[in-house]
């Protein structure tokens, strides 16, 4: 079945089933290997995309439910205002130890700071939660999160 789904503001064909979870069409139909494959029950974070400016686990949405809404993988997140403050903050603290689950963290950080553009600690834990790293760099991402919100100075 073909499907045009909107994906960084740019218009996509794709021809897969509706019910093939969106994670797999953007990595294998398009070609856009920056959301990961984490656990695949929508647990870890790891597939994290904006859908229509929401935080959505990839591997747990249809493409069906994605057609007709703005995408936002991390190819595409710093064309968001707030996706480019995130980023900036997160290459200025050195935030990734392995880097696998970043993708995930800064697609929910901007959703975060989109939605609330100056997060209590509270928000922030209650943004971020369901955002796993195994690494265990969660001091950072909040610094990063703080800074890129303007509530911390520059590192």
């Amino acid at each position: 079945m073909s499907m045009v789904l909107t994906v960084n503001r740019r218009k996509r064909s794709v021809d897969a089933d509706a019910d093939k979870p969106l994670l797999w069409v953007l990595r294998e139909d398009l070609d856009m290997p920056g959301t990961k494959f984490g656990c695949g029950a929508g647990l870890c974070g790891a597939c994290t995309v904006l859908l229509d400016g929401q935080a959505v686990r990839s591997c747990q949405t249809l493409i069906s439910e994605a057609a007709g809404k703005q995408i936002t993988t991390i190819e595409g997140v710093t064309a968001l205002p707030a996706g480019q403050k995130v980023v900036e903050a997160w290459t200025r603290i050195d935030v990734p130890q392995c880097g696998y689950c970043q993708a995930g963290q800064i697609m929910s950080a901007t959703a975060l700071l989109t939605a609330n553009p100056k997060p209590s600690a509270e928000d922030i834990l209650l943004g971020m939660n369901g955002n796993i790293c195994r690494c265990a760099t969660y001091v950072r991402i909040e610094r990063a999160i703080r800074e890129a919100a303007g509530l911390e100075t520059k590192a």
